[in-house]
């Protein structure tokens, strides 16, 4: 029994070391999901910073502050630890879960846990070869052998308690620290899901915008031909972003199974261990207390290396979160974050600002032209056009942009794309089989289909531009 008490009040000072790194690791994951729901903000385009990753694997290749302006050093203060790679050099590349010399220098903070784990490993071993080979032991025989008896058990009720009690908090500790990690993955994956669907939309609706007409008015064959090209880069960046985040998210989910899986090991052989361990010792069965002993030393050596792992964790989360921070206040920097998200180019991202706005102000020339040329015409009944239109004159389309892409102010005769289809919808007739207005007004019910249409998708494409823009930023 001494010898199993001796084991047992070892075994549980260890466990609690370790629980205290596993019961801090949630309010670490807790914290990064609140810098992530900062940082993303309430328009979900988090994930897109302008400059695509060759920056980044420049710095991910060569620790240390860059030359380049626009290259920022993430965590550069906190992440100026030893590289054991680099014979203990100092690291100065920053944040970068891409780069083998930060993991080194990270790894270098579980070096304590490791080094006890292999201290305790030799020390035990050695205290256990000395019981076994040269019969050391404590002595509680002799007059007070009854009351050290009793103290030995209840202190052997106590630790076992106390082993127990920690096993349940470690496995409570891991699965909210598992859920929480989870959590945030998820997070950033949805930002990631959100802007390759806006891409996705941009898409279908410049290819919609091809085939848009008016009374058989269409727009010019160079704005379908730059459309095309432009969907090349925007399906491109989509599949890009798409097939990069699923790939870094499957490998964080691996390594989060793998600690979930080495925890929940852990401590139900460790309360195993120590429920069978109290019981063996009650009814003195020295021989399985013997093995139980051996498996305990080992158990806690695991225990102290698991304890290493876990700093290594937790100071990975805290760089996170400061590289977050300063990632939040320099948004226009290439940072070591595209490496992991990775980022729209930005002249692909001008790009379609630009385009969408020339679509749209194409589509209002098509809708325009019809409007001066057909609706409002007033032709004779010989003409082309004549379709017996009459009535106050139908209002044009407002531009929305101007010569230079810039927003301009709708003129008071004009209606704007919110309101055209309402607006106009009072200057729609009433027609015979053969197509001719029966009743007052200018546009037929057919036209009147393919203007509103018209408006739509320009309303729609309207719609994303300041999205692209915001990713643009």
């Amino acid at each position: 029994m001494e010898i199993f008490l001796v084991t047992r009040s070892l075994f549980f000072l260890p466990l609690l070391v370790f629980l205290s790194f596993v019961s801090a690791l949630p309010q670490n994951g807790g914290l990064a999901t609140h810098h992530l729901n900062f940082i993303l903000g309430e328009e979900n385009l988090g994930a897109w910073r302008n400059g695509m990753s060759e920056a980044a694997t420049a710095v991910a290749e060569a620790p240390g502050p860059s030359s380049d302006d626009n290259t920022l050093v993430l965590a550069a203060k906190r992440t100026n630890r030893p590289d054991v790679l680099r014979h203990f050099q100092h690291y100065r590349g920053g944040w970068n879960i891409t780069n083998r010399h930060y993991w080194a220098s990270v790894g270098f903070t579980g070096a304590p846990g490791f080094i006890i784990g292999i201290i305790w490993f030799f020390i035990f071993g050695l205290a256990l070869a000395l019981r076994y080979f040269f019969q050391w032991r404590i002595n509680i025989k002799g007059e007070e052998s009854e009351r050290s008896q009793r103290i030995c058990l209840i202190l052997l009720i106590v630790f076992t308690c106390a082993a127990a009690s920690g096993c349940i908090l470690l496995s409570i500790g891991q699965d909210d620290f598992h859920s929480e990690a989870l959590h945030t993955l998820k997070y950033v994956v949805n930002q990631s899901d959100y802007t390759v669907q806006t891409l996705r939309n941009v898409t279908d609706y410049l290819s919609l915008a091809k085939i848009i007409s008016v009374a058989h008015l269409f727009l010019p064959s160079n704005v379908l031909g730059d459309i095309d090209k432009l969907n090349i880069d925007l399906n491109s960046a989509a599949d890009t972003l798409n097939e990069k985040t699923n790939q870094n998210a499957e490998k964080i989910v691996k390594v989060f199974k793998a600690v979930r899986s080495a925890l929940i090991t852990v401590a139900v052989v460790m309360l195993i261990l120590a429920v069978l361990g109290f019981l063996l010792s009650i009814f003195r069965h020295q021989h399985a207390i013997h093995i139980f002993v051996v498996s305990g030393w080992l158990l806690v050596a695991v225990t102290f290396i698991l304890c290493g792992g876990f700093m290594i964790l937790n100071n990975a989360i805290s760089d996170t979160c400061t590289a977050m921070e300063e990632w939040v206040e320099n948004p226009h920097a290439v940072t070591a974050l595209s490496s992991i998200l990775p980022c729209v180019d930005q002249s692909t991202t001008n790009k379609t600002l630009i385009q969408s706005k020339q679509v749209i102000n194409g589509i209002v020339t098509v809708v325009n032209t019809y409007v001066y040329t057909f609706a409002d015409a007033n032709p004779s009944p010989t003409e082309f056009n004549y379709y017996n239109q009459s009535g106050p004159l139908l209002p044009p389309l407002c531009y929305p942009f101007d010569y230079n892409l810039q927003d301009r102010q709708c003129a008071p005769q004009e209606v704007s794309l919110t309101n055209a289809s309402m607006v106009w919808q009072n200057y729609m007739c009433e027609v015979s089989p053969s197509g001719q207005c029966t009743t007052v007004g200018r546009v037929t019910p057919d036209a009147y289909n393919q203007l509103v249409a018209a408006v739509t998708e320009c309303y729609a494409l309207e719609h994303y531009a300041p999205l692209l823009l915001s990713l643009q930023d």
